[in-house]
């Protein structure tokens, strides 16, 4: 996640100006950190700002701010309506698989998405993927392809066919980052955002063992995104995003996860159900999904803009929702750093995010949208 710090535009003029420039041969990045804004900044610039607590998202592709665009209605069920099914499901998520894919994600020197090792670990990613598809069903029509970037690690799409061509996203970002050493520093990741990238890995593994699910006979199109380069800007679902507006896909919804494993001592266990930035209508259904399938209680909270994946995909007239571990401010402070480990998730919590996943996946896979 893009630890959000909700500064006036003033005190953000004033953080960059306050960041030394670096030499005027340094490449220029156009960064927007609040709605309507842009400006330059030097590559140290930018993560200096993200060492500081600043969100933004990364326009220099585009050269400027992108056209606002307005989000798509869509109707949403007014209840679960796929109870039997998905309480099927939900006894299968297995803590223990949670971590083992964590423990291995978690082991890479880190997962920036300019380095080698985050080219690593998205191989590793893709195989793990892949193999669930294989397992699961090899006859079955579900598809795992790298979505490829200029940089050197790959976003993931898999792919479970419905009866139509109407898209339910599930997504969360892969890659790590150590803010103060971005391309060298140890950068485990576990929570930030390792938790949400490997619930959704057993999340995917679970919704193929349900047959109708398998044999494409949800209503909709499913698909899991794991995007790169988050940290960077929101760049890999960025470029996902904006492709599908192009090729004029429809995504009815999407779903953001963005840490997940982590429970702030003292604290009432609880899910994070942000309300800023997102689609109204889709993140009512979710907190109808988190009350009907988990043992947890939402609690609505705000995290600023451009402060995960989720934003990529309204900026493209996506709707979209974005859940978390607990309230904005009780969630790991030790993200971006090299102590964001494997010993601070609650795996047993974890479980109970991913019965959002799953559930909403069911859910929406089946609904009439």
């Amino acid at each position: 996640m893009v630890r959000s710090i909700l500064f006036a535009a003033a005190a953000l003029a004033v953080s960059v100006s306050a960041i030394p420039m670096e030499s005027k041969r340094d490449a220029l990045f156009k960064i927007s950190t609040a709605p309507g804004s842009i400006q330059e900044v030097t590559e140290a610039q930018k993560y200096e700002l993200k060492a500081q607590g600043v969100k933004f998202f990364d326009f220099t592709d585009e050269g400027s701010l992108p056209d606002e665009v307005e989000v798509a209605a869509v109707t949403y069920p007014t209840a679960v309506q796929q109870a039997d099914a998905v309480n099927a499901l939900l006894p299968s998520l297995s803590e223990d698989k949670l971590k083992t894919t964590l423990t291995t994600f978690a082991s890479f020197h880190n997962r920036y998405y300019k380095s080698t090792y985050g080219q690593q670990s998205s191989a590793w990613l893709l195989k793990q993927v892949q193999a669930i598809i294989t397992a699961a069903s090899p006859s079955a029509n579900v598809t795992a392809t790298p979505f490829t970037h200029s940089w050197g690690q790959s976003s993931i799409i898999a792919t479970i066919p419905g009866q139509t061509d109407n898209i339910v996203v599930l997504g969360a970002h892969q890659d790590s980052i150590n803010a103060r050493s971005p391309q060298n520093g140890v950068a485990p990741g576990a929570d930030d955002d390792g938790s949400a990238s490997m619930e959704l890995i057993e999340t995917f593994r679970v919704l193929l063992t349900d047959a109708k699910v398998a044999a494409g006979e949800a209503v909709n199109t499913i698909e899991i995104h794991w995007y790169s380069a988050e940290e960077g800007g929101l760049l890999g679902s960025k470029a996902i995003f904006n492709s599908y507006k192009a090729d004029g896909k429809v995504v009815k919804a999407m779903l953001n996860q963005d840490m997940a494993g982590y429970v702030k001592p003292g604290t009432t266990e609880s899910i994070g159900l942000f309300t800023d930035y997102v689609d109204t209508s889709l993140t009512t259904f979710i907190g109808k999904v988190i009350a009907a399938y988990t043992k947890l209680p939402a609690v609505s909270t705000k995290c600023g803009y451009a402060c995960s994946d989720h934003a990529s995909a309204r900026n493209a007239g996506y709707p979209a929702a974005l859940i978390s571990e607990a309230a904005f401010e009780d969630t790991s402070q030790l993200l971006h750093t090299a102590q964001d480990t494997l010993d601070t998730i609650t795996f047993s919590h974890l479980v109970e995010m991913a019965k959002v996943a799953l559930g909403t996946a069911y859910e929406l896979g089946f609904a009439t949208l």
